[in-house]
């Protein structure tokens, strides 16, 4: 499944923002670098982006800028929720799991147990996933061991999520954002996912 992205032009038509506006909030941390992708097309290359991050992103900054500078927004939008805690309950309302999810993989924590933004992170990808049809509960068991072990060897680096099956058979493999993947025939590619875009999608729902 790929990632719906809108085009550079597309994007200023559809905000009415100016290219100098967009590159000023990008030299301010406004925009992730990340963010601007750029693709080959029949007239030469062309910048996309994430259409729902950036226009997400896009509208807050329109809505915030007249109250916060800069470089305040750049702290509340992109900083600040790295540092928020959540209970379960607290998860389950904002619709960062489901109650599935929460019931599956948060059952045996302790009760009152707070959790950090880089575990909510881990079970924000697995339901993402589990929401989405793309697999079942016993896979997203592996998905979090997976995440658990594997993640925070980037260290904050750009990273991905590759979620592949073969012959029925689920696996996941974390690689770092720019790397090639090849695989033989019979590999079916169900998603790949940009754990730093992911991590947006959870910021955005603890602002």
């Amino acid at each position: 499944m790929e990632r719906e992205l809108i085009s550079k032009k597309e994007l200023l038509d559809a905000t009415g923002i100016s290219y100098g506006q967009l590159y000023r909030w990008k030299r301010k941390g406004l925009i992730p670098e990340e963010w601007f992708i750029r693709k080959s097309v029949f007239t030469g290359q062309e910048t996309f982006f994430p259409k729902e991050l950036i226009l997400a992103r896009i509208d807050k900054v329109l809505n915030l800028k007249d109250d916060l500078s800069l470089d305040e927004l750049a702290s509340k939008l992109v900083n600040g929720p790295v540092d928020a805690e959540l209970g379960k309950d607290g998860m389950i309302e904002r619709n960062i799991v489901s109650l599935i999810s929460a019931q599956r993989y948060m059952n045996r924590d302790e009760a009152g147990t707070m959790y950090p933004f880089d575990r909510m992170l881990k079970l924000f990808t697995v339901d993402m996933l589990l929401r989405a049809g793309e697999m079942g509960l016993e896979e997203g068991d592996v998905l979090l061991a997976a995440l658990e072990e594997h993640y925070p060897k980037f260290n904050g680096e750009p990273c991905d999520l590759v979620f592949i099956r073969k012959m029925g058979m689920a696996s996941f493999v974390l690689v770092t954002a720019s790397s090639a993947l090849y695989f033989d025939e019979e590999v079916k590619m169900v998603r790949r996912l940009s754990m730093q875009e992911t991590a947006e999608q959870l910021k955005s729902k603890l602002q």
